[in-house]
């Protein structure tokens, strides 16, 4: 893999540090369950999937180190609420009996899983298709290939030339940081616009399709997904855009009913009032920082995950996919 987001030494989990890019590429170095969990909460690591694999891996070390794996699977559940891929991974680590091989696993399956999706979503992207994506949902995101970014990954690699509109995705930058950084490394054209640039280019027919990652998708196929997706999906629908979601079954959440049961993950200040040390917000100011949005299933065209695609998605066909 050319972008290699985790890593695992045996003694060691080697994450690849995100808030650093795209100007370094540092790996962090984590020994323990704690030091897993910090780096989740920090966003050294981040992206639903690599949430997961990281969880798995920081269990694993736990359980190599003989601790107490109670108080590892808290410490790792609680450090981040949306994701729904650290719980699913958390609970399959609960009752692996080699906790290695089965954190080993949960990677290699992810990585399967998205190159499955990428090839099933790159039918959809038509030739010389413009395409519009926000966050980051890239390597970066998995354990190496991406979901929505992987799919525009299988279908450059189909030799279709198309070309990618990256919102930047305030207030943490992971387009303007991350996925543009993933497509200049690999070759794929991609422009590089504000959030509040994305309704101007559709108007003026500069946008055939857009697709984004999950965080957490419920029963009926309510999609949590960053800040600021439910506002794309809103824009793409009065411009009669097709919206895509690419996600791995295991960011399905089937015992929630729809979007209004998903916890929304509040973040620090900071992160809106300033970035890396440069503050331009007035100290005293109220400040609002959800880190995620759900967008309606009504507002979604397709679901694409590694087993199918799931059109007009309803409660009725996410759980037949799911079975």
């Amino acid at each position: 893999m050319a972008i290699e987001p985790i890593r695992w030494k045996g003694d060691r989990l080697e994450l690849l540090d995100q808030r650093l890019l795209p100007d370094q590429s540092v790996y962090v170095a984590c020994k323990s369950a704690a030091e897993v969990a910090a780096a989740i909460r920090d966003m050294v690591v981040r992206g639903a999937p690599a949430i997961g694999c990281a969880a798995a891996f920081g269990f694993a070390l736990d359980s190599r180190n003989k601790s107490d794996l109670k108080k590892a699977f808290d410490t790792l559940a609680a450090s981040r609420p949306t994701a729904v891929n650290l719980f699913w991974a958390l609970d399959r680590m609960k009752k692996a009996a080699n906790a290695e091989a089965e954190a080993i696993a949960i990677f290699k399956e992810d990585l399967a899983m998205n190159r499955a999706m990428g090839e099933l979503g790159a039918k959809l992207i038509a030739q010389r298709a413009r395409v519009m994506t926000y966050c980051n949902a890239g390597a970066l995101a998995t354990s190496g290939y991406g979901t929505a970014l992987g799919v525009i990954r299988a279908a450059f690699a189909n030799k279709k030339d198309i070309s990618v509109v990256a919102c930047e995705t305030r207030p943490y930058l992971q387009g303007a940081r991350l996925t543009a950084w993933e497509c200049v490394q690999e070759g794929i054209p991609c422009t590089l616009i504000t959030d509040n640039m994305a309704g101007h280019l559709m108007s003026k027919g500069e946008v055939d399709v857009v697709i984004v990652g999950a965080d957490r998708i419920a029963a009926n196929g309510d999609t949590a997904n960053k800040i600021g997706t439910y506002m794309v999906a809103v824009l793409a629908r009065r411009h009669r855009l097709p919206f895509y979601v690419a996600a791995p079954t295991s960011t399905f959440d089937p015992k929630i009913a729809d979007g209004s049961a998903i916890p929304i993950e509040e973040r620090p200040a900071q992160e809106v009032t300033g970035y890396r040390g440069l503050r331009w917000a007035p100290e005293g100011v109220a400040v609002r920082n959800p880190a995620f949005d759900v967008t309606p299933a009504e507002l979604i065209t397709g679901i694409v995950c590694e087993k199918g695609v799931i059109l007009e998605p309803n409660r009725e066909r996410v759980l037949a996919m799911l079975k």
